[in-house]
């Protein structure tokens, strides 16, 4: 492989997370909905934030969390700003405290994005509540954060599927 080829493949490798944090919060905001419309759509933007800020946190950069957020807000009808500062608010926790959250593993690792969720879910409650100069109804973002916890593991499976096939090989070694 010459070096054009290995570099275009690096940028496709760096370009993989990004793309699955905007295509899980276009999924997300879909209007169809399997539940009927009985529940709120999980957290789908946050579990490849989540993961590849673990994962990959060189592909997985502020910015990148920060545009994944204001997707999300401009899909879902959020006020601007609610969505994006809450996952900045997430990359913020899993920046600080990269190397535990890394180390969990099994039911642990369910916690870990379980507390990632919630720190997002706390964080869009009360950026809402400011927004709209009132508390607004907490059983749609505590549903959707249950949701978000139960869907993480089979998203992780297929994040780490694409990490396989697709990051891990297209890397470009210095």
């Amino acid at each position: 492989m010459d070096r054009a080829s290995a570099m275009a493949g690096g940028m496709i490798a760096a370009s993989i997370p990004f793309f699955c944090g905007i295509a899980a919060a276009v999924i997300a905001n879909l209007p169809v909905s399997f539940t009927l419309g009985f529940l709120p759509p999980p957290l789908l933007a946050l579990m490849p934030l989540y993961f590849w800020c673990l994962v990959r946190p060189d592909l997985m950069p502020p910015g990148a969390a920060f545009t994944i957020g204001l997707v999300q807000d401009f899909l879902s009808g959020a006020p601007i700003g609610v969505w994006t500062g809450a996952f900045i608010a997430a990359y913020a926790l899993l920046d600080r405290r990269r190397d535990a959250f890394a180390g969990l593993s099994g039911p642990a690792a369910v916690l870990g994005f379980g507390l990632a969720a919630l720190v997002v879910s706390v964080a869009a409650y009360f950026l809402g509540a400011i927004y709209f100069w009132h508390l607004p109804a907490a059983e749609p973002i505590l549903l959707s954060l249950v949701l978000s916890i139960l869907l993480y593991v089979p998203a992780a499976m297929v994040l780490g599927a694409v990490h396989r096939r697709f990051v891990g090989p297209l890397r470009v070694q210095p």
